[in-house]
């Protein structure tokens, strides 16, 4: 073949190529770049780079529930009555002397008390904030951790470190780990779905480089799908293109894939052949996974939405329906809880907005046999001050809660805890690292080994860190 004959072969692949793009481009952006020596394709999916567990796995994924802003945690899961008492009185120096505040360090400090009131919930007399009555109810299926703390005080790299274990954007996210060691389980959806809701009164920015798949290769990145609509743009084929004609062109794309790869011999082309075949499933997968008429009325009331209309108990919905198909790691993102002002009515507004979906999706997973084995988080990415910013409160990394619920995590429990008037973890202090080196160890992962050479050095999840805290594993 002559120059001009591949330049005029290239010319014929990019416009098939663009046509093609129509089949669902978001897909095809979660896993271009697949090594040939990686993962041979099987029938549900692709292995990971285990071969096996390191030990008996008690989860097989993962739905984590990010609160992002900073959810307070003296508002919803850690109860301080002296920080009640010392309302409106400076807060003691020896807490705050040196410590980084984001926007409280030249202003008077004064404490400020809890907004909400708290009530002793189940069998396990779990003391959970009065904003969330549906969740009082699911007390006994959760482990409340009081004692969490993190790095980074502002909202961006806050998430980073949340999600990838490192303050340095562009390493691998949680997400994309899970899949590089344990692999995909299914052929017609991506292993790494992330949802964002709406409302809240809130729209921070979320970068989609908090789902990246960093230097591992990008079939490992999340996938964003839409919380109102069709999931994946241009999922549907446009009138007069068939499913025949649709995987016609996707069949001559991939034959002009597989020459310009003999040329080049370059393995992205080896997965762009297989993603568009993915793209080609999803047409099928998509509107299966979003036709709600196999769901009862009884289900949908559970979690208070008709389904598709972008709100946060929509997404918990479309999760569970996610990880039912096979999905390994479920990813959902709520705004609204950075309240620097208000934070009595602002706490209560968003509280509101997850309460329902979240104990919903913990019941429904259970009715359904999934919850001993789906490992769900509740985290925001730090907590907030017990000191006032005007009607509100500042970022805080010191000391903040988060809970888990099923994936073999002991039920009914609290475990750490901060000092009396909420600023420091105290008792059993957990760092973002030992968050994951845990979850990685119920999903049958030890956190040492999963390691990836870049740069000259051996890379995982946890860095350096990491601590498995046994004493919340059932």
């Amino acid at each position: 073949m002559n120059f001009a004959e591949q330049i005029q072969l290239l010319r014929r692949r990019t416009f098939l190529g663009q046509v093609g793009r129509g089949v669902g481009g978001v897909a095809l952006a979660s896993m271009l770049a697949e090594s040939q020596a990686a993962d041979a394709v099987r029938p549900d999916g692709w292995n990971g780079a285990l071969t096996q567990p390191h030990f008996p796995a008690k989860a097989k994924r993962v739905i984590f529930l990010c609160m992002a802003g900073g959810m307070s945690h003296l508002e919803t899961f850690d109860h301080k009555p002296k920080l009640a008492e010392m309302h409106g009185q400076p807060m003691p120096a020896s807490y705050t002397a040196g410590q980084p505040i984001a926007q409280l360090q030249n202003s008077e400090l004064k404490c400020f008390a809890p907004q909400h009131s708290f009530s002793q919930c189940g069998e396990s007399g779990l003391e959970i904030a009065d904003v969330f009555p549906h969740l009082q109810k699911q007390a006994d299926e959760l482990c409340i951790v009081r004692s969490m703390t993190t790095k980074a005080i502002n909202h961006d790299p806050a998430h980073t470190f949340m999600n990838t274990g490192s303050l340095i954007s562009g390493r691998p996210s949680m997400g994309a780990w899970l899949l590089y060691g344990l692999g995909k389980e299914t052929t017609d959806l991506p292993g790494f779905v992330v949802l964002t809701s709406v409302g809240g009164g809130q729209s921070q920015p979320i970068a989609a480089r908090q789902w990246h798949s960093g230097f591992l290769p990008s079939k490992y990145q999340g996938v964003q799908f839409h919380s109102q609509g069709d999931p994946v743009l241009y999922v549907r084929n446009p009138a007069g293109v068939d499913r025949d004609r649709q995987h016609d062109i996707v069949n001559a794309t991939n034959q002009l894939n597989q020459i310009h790869g003999s040329l080049v011999d370059d393995p992205e082309v080896a997965t762009r052949i297989s993603q568009y075949e993915l793209a080609f499933r999803m047409q099928d997968s998509i509107p299966a996974l979003v036709d709600l008429s196999d769901e009862t009325q009884a289900t949908l009331d559970l979690y208070g939405t008709p389904g598709a209309d972008g709100s946060f108990a929509s997404n918990c919905l479309l999760a569970r329906r996610l990880v039912e198909r096979g999905v390994r790691f479920v990813q959902l993102y709520h705004r609204g809880w950075d309240h620097h002002g208000g934070v009595k009515n602002g706490v209560a507004t968003t509280a509101k907005l997850v309460d329902q979906g979240t104990a919903a999706l913990i019941t429904d997973l259970k009715n359904r046999g999934l919850l001993e084995d789906t490992i769900v988080v509740f985290t925001g990415e730090f907590g907030r001050t017990p000191m006032a910013q005007g009607s509100g409160r500042d970022h805080h990394i010191k000391g903040f809660s988060m809970f888990w619920a099923g994936g073999g995590f002991k039920p009914g429990m609290t475990y750490g805890a901060t000092d009396e008037l909420g600023y420091n973890a105290v008792e059993n202090v957990l760092s973002v690292h030992d968050m994951h080196a845990t979850m990685l160890h119920q999903l049958g992962i030890d956190h040492k080994k999963l390691t990836v050479r870049f740069q000259g050095r051996d890379y995982r999840l946890t860095d350096v860190h990491g601590n498995i805290v046994n004493e919340i594993l059932a």
